[in-house]
Order: C-alpha cells, then structure tokens, then sequence
C-alpha cells in the first residue's frame, strides 16, 4: 500500500482532555492507521485546560511567530508539539492567548458556549492550514472531528482552492451526535467573507448553530462519516440530498479498517 498521508484535525484528543466519543476516537484513529501504513499528522488546540508540564508540551519555534487576521484584529500563530509514546504519535496544537487562555474547552461553567467560539473555530482552522504549509508535509486526506473543524472543509475548497498544495487533498467530515447547544456569534458569515467566502458559500448558514454548521461542513466535504449511531435526521437528509459519498456508522471494534478502506476511496474519486 502507498504510505498516503492522512492529517487529522480534531477538537479533543484523550489524553490531554476527558474522555469523551470524539476524544477516544481521536487518539485511537490516527494511532490505528499509522500502524496499517499510513502517514500521519494530528492538530488540536491547545486550550488553557492542558496541562504543558504534565503533557510535555513545548514550542515549536521555527512553525510560530505568523500572524492570522481575523475581523480586523492580528493574533501571534503559536504552536506547541507533545508525544504519546505509547502510540509513536506526534500531536500538535495551535495555541493564542487570546483564544485559548481560558481554564476550559469551549464551554464555561454554565455549559454555555464562548462568545468568541467562531472566531476560535477560524483561527484554529486556519493556523492548521499554514502551519501544514509551514512543515511542507502536505496531505492527501484531512479528517476533521468535532463542531470545532466545521469550517475547515469550506477553508480548503474557497480560501486555500488556488493553493498548489492543496490542489488533491480530499476533506473528510466525521459527523458526531449534537453536544452543542449555544450558536456561534451571529456576525459569523461577515467573518468568513472577510477570509473570502461569497454569499452563495455561507447561504446554508441561516443561524450558525450546530445543525447549520454541520450542514455546511457537509456541503464542502468530499466524503462523510457518521461518527454517532444516532445522528440527527435532519443532518442524514441532507447528506442524501446533496448525494455526498458517506460511510455509515461503523463499530467500535472495526472502523479504524473500516476508515481506512474509506480513505482509499474518497482519494481514488475524482
């Protein structure tokens, strides 16, 4: 088999954060198909959360000090790299302390979203597409986990489409089961056409919750898995609609093979 490389962007990875379904599957995935032969790359953000000691985090000097332009506002790039040896897996994560400062992931005590979650969405997107550039490790297929990377399908095929180094990579989204309630800040679609983004893009975006932000991760995507049994029917008709080649939930026991006969195929399709 052709070492194809695959990069996983991801919002929670055990063990730096709790275990949760995305978590688990995001520190087991990459680690199952490194081990059937491909190339792998993992990015997280890096929030206030993390412990860098414990985690032997460390800044990676030569991939920082970029800076990314959101609604007018310069935020220092900054990106930390840490080890599972138990897998041999490298993650990395993007971190700003504008962004990530906060003793949390994305929701505060009251389980109410941060304001500022699109803008964090964008930033971290984005900060994993240049530091991608910066390694000059470019990938064939990159698999987003998590509400989190809902954007970076959209990213890939409007704003980085005239980029040579993503002229073949496919977009996989995983879509999970609902635990997001709070919507993003309803200036959002201002936000993405300032990066480029046309009307017509961000249309589905009617209030930039969870369904709306799934729906556009799906319209951008090249391929979609169903991360959860039980996802919502409304995501599953649209899925069907748009006619997005997908692959139905897997079990815990086979989908790392499963995952991996996918990626073959949405590489393979035209």
């Amino acid at each position: 088999m052709d070492a194809k490389r695959v990069l996983f962007i991801t919002q929670e990875i055990t063990p730096y954060l709790s275990e949760s379904e995305v978590a688990t599957i995001c520190r087991d995935l990459p680690q199952g198909i490194q081990e059937l032969g491909r190339e792998i790359r993992t990015f997280m953000p890096k929030y206030g959360c993390i412990n860098e000691r414990r985690n032997q985090l460390h800044e990676v000097i030569r991939l920082s000090g970029m800076n990314l332009i959101i609604d007018d506002t310069d935020h220092p790039l900054i990106i930390k790299v840490a080890s599972i040896q138990s897998a041999r897996m490298q993650v990395y994560f993007i971190d700003n302390d504008d962004f990530f400062y906060r003793k949390a992931t994305v929701f505060d005590e009251k389980e109410e979203g941060f304001a500022n979650n699109d803008e964090r969405a964008i930033f971290y997107v984005r900060g994993v597409f240049e530091t991608i550039k910066k390694l000059r490790w470019i990938p064939d297929v990159i698999h987003c986990h998590g509400w989190l990377t809902a954007l970076a399908p959209m990213y890939l095929k409007r704003m980085y489409a005239d980029d040579p180094c993503f002229s073949r990579t496919k977009v996989i989204y995983s879509v999970y089961e609902s635990t997001f309630q709070s919507a993003f800040a309803n200036d959002l679609k201002k936000k993405l056409k300032q990066d480029g983004a046309t009307e017509s893009d961000t249309k589905i975006i009617a209030t930039p919750d969870f369904l709306s932000l799934t729906k556009l991760a799906v319209q951008f995507a090249d391929a979609v898995i169903l991360g959860s049994p039980e996802i919502a029917p409304e995501i599953t008709t649209h899925i069907s609609n748009i006619r997005k080649r997908f692959l139905p939930y897997q079990a815990p026991e086979t989908y790392i093979g499963a995952y991996n006969e996918f990626y073959d195929l949405v590489m393979e399709s035209k």
